[in-house]
């Protein structure tokens, strides 16, 4: 039975099967035989509520489910896949954005450095990972540590969770846009394994300055894009009633990418989006990061970074046709 959830977490389509699972979970709670009836029928209706609520999201509607409030962020993944985590703090430079966590750990008995964006669960802790909003020195922290994982051999495995890069004036005066770009270059030509994982939202550059991987991984209700929908309906419509509009024709759904060859693998998520079972979501990620890095370290490092510059030289190639063709 799916944990119990307060339905004002709940997203607008979900409202009437979280509603429904929390009347299951208070019968349950009275006890007594002459419920039991009761309670299987009202959990075949949930399940079957849910497959059909499930079964036509729209793109605006996985939207909302990557921004889903419970949904796990990067230390909920690292707390279950990992062991030995050692957090690593700071670029050296300025101070630590707490937005990107990043450190050493084990997984599944391998050293690996671990990189990823952070939101905040409440005002307090959002307030302190910035909404999971990254500034310059966030980069630079996470740019330090993949040097240090190319200097120890350790492969990289990152996680992608952000609205986008942060847009304050102090982040422009300290270098927001060479910083994410230095990244690019940097992690471009790594000689260790890379491995990208989108959990929630991935937005524009924010997501992309760790995103530069030789395998790009997506849950099935992530999404990645250069904008969020509500800045393209601005853009593009001057209407953000349009957002839905955005969101379907941005092709930003894990099976858009996928398809157009942007993501590698979708990684199929618990009934109900990942927030419903982390600990099925994360022996999902689990086992598809272990599968690439295992294809990945067969390869040689000047193997690796060839096939990776070759994977994003494809992105958004096209053939022009015309009446004659």
């Amino acid at each position: 039975m799916p944990p119990v959830i307060d339905t004002r977490q709940a997203l607008d389509f979900e409202r009437p099967i979280v509603e429904l699972e929390n009347r299951i979970a208070e019968l349950k709670s009275l006890g007594g035989p002459q419920l039991e009836i009761e309670i299987r029928r009202l959990e075949r209706k949930a399940r079957q509520l849910q497959r059909e609520v499930f079964s036509e999201l729209s793109a605006w509607q996985k939207v909302l489910l990557s921004r889903h409030p419970l949904r796990p962020f990067t230390l909920d993944y690292v707390g279950r896949l990992c062991e030995d985590w050692i957090e690593l703090h700071g670029d050296r430079a300025f101070r630590d954005d707490e937005s990107i966590v990043g450190g050493v750990a084990r997984f599944r008995g391998r050293p690996v450095m671990i990189l990823g964006h952070q939101k905040g669960r409440g005002t307090k802790e959002n307030m302190r990972r910035n909404f999971g909003m990254t500034r310059p020195e966030g980069y630079r922290k996470a740019l330090r540590l993949m040097k240090m994982a190319s200097r120890l051999g350790l492969p990289i495995l990152t996680f992608i969770d952000t609205p986008g890069a942060y847009p304050g004036i102090d982040a422009e005066e300290r270098g927001q846009a060479e910083a994410i770009a230095k990244n690019l270059e940097v992690m471009s030509r790594l000689p260790v394994p890379i491995i990208a994982t989108v959990i929630g939202e991935g937005g524009s550059g924010g997501a992309l300055a760790l995103g530069v991987a030789d395998r790009i991984l997506m849950l099935e209700y992530s999404v990645y894009s250069v904008i969020s929908p509500e800045g393209c309906a601005s853009i593009l419509w001057k209407d953000q009633k349009k957002v839905e509009t955005a969101a379907r024709e941005m092709k930003m759904t894990a099976p858009d990418l996928l398809e157009l060859g942007v993501a590698d693998a979708l990684v199929p998520e618990p009934a109900g989006g990942a927030h419903r079972d982390p600990e099925a979501a994360a022996d999902a990620v689990g086992e598809a990061i272990a599968r690439e890095l295992s294809a990945l370290s067969s390869l040689s490092p000047e193997a690796r970074v060839e096939a990776r510059y070759q994977k994003f030289r494809r992105m958004g190639s096209f053939l022009e046709s015309g009446p004659g063709a």
